[in-house]
């Protein structure tokens, strides 16, 4: 399932982002790879002692909370603190590759989160810089996300994916990995049509008894599925 959000962050929020990202330093992508990935990324990336991560990392993860969308298609059990990347000049692309089931906070005694669920919030607005689509393989086809700063994609952390050679300009994203409450793929793709289906039927009919039996149905479901 693969799920775009418009606006995530407001411009408000979107310009403090770029604002603390102009002023950071940045080292190889290469130290949140594995052996594997390593071969094929060639990115930058803010180190864990980046002077404006927590900052960064608060700012994205508040505007997470409060998107009944990102909590509708991810159902997030545990989210991995953000991190923030960038693609220009001679470090410019990340061929394909797959992430890591299981991912270690980089915050001490949190442990490892299972990658159920990435996400890639856009930070630069799309004229900025040529290439550097998201491509991501699905049993649909490949499909290349490019979205307006502030916006999100949401896709499963088991598909194929790579970023394409910025050729002009510069890219920065936020990249998350997220532990949903429902582990299976088709299951969590249920219960989102399910969950937009019923919200729409809300605005057109109302709170009717069937959309009241269907909520309880989607609940029952949840409760099913879920692990908290």
């Amino acid at each position: 399932m693969l799920i775009t959000i418009d606006d995530v962050l407001t411009t408000q929020e979107l310009a403090t982002a770029r604002d603390l990202l102009a002023r950071s330093e940045w080292q190889s992508g290469a130290i949140t790879a594995g052996p594997q990935a390593t071969q094929a990324k060639n990115n930058q990336q803010l180190p864990e002692s980046a002077e404006h991560l927590t900052a960064l990392r608060q700012l994205v993860l508040g505007a997470l909370n409060r998107s009944p969308l990102f909590f509708a298609a991810a159902l997030p059990l545990k989210v991995l603190p953000p991190f923030f990347n960038r693609y220009g000049g001679d470090a410019n692309t990340y061929g394909f590759h797959t992430d890591c089931a299981m991912r270690l906070s980089p915050q001490r005694g949190e442990g490892y989160v299972r990658a159920d669920v990435s996400a890639t919030l856009f930070l630069s607005e799309p004229e900025e810089y040529d290439g550097g689509d998201l491509t991501i393989e699905d049993t649909f086809g490949t499909h290349g996300v490019k979205l307006k700063a502030g916006s999100l994609v949401l896709y499963p952390s088991s598909s194929i994916h790579a970023v394409t050679p910025v050729t002009r300009g510069q890219r920065q994203a936020c990249f998350m990995f997220i532990q949903s409450m429902v582990r299976d793929a088709g299951q969590r793709r249920l219960l989102y049509d399910m969950d937009m289906a019923l919200l729409q039927l809300r605005q057109e009919v109302g709170e009717s008894d069937p959309v009241v039996r269907l909520t309880g149905t989607y609940h029952n479901l949840l409760r099913r599925w879920a692990d908290s």
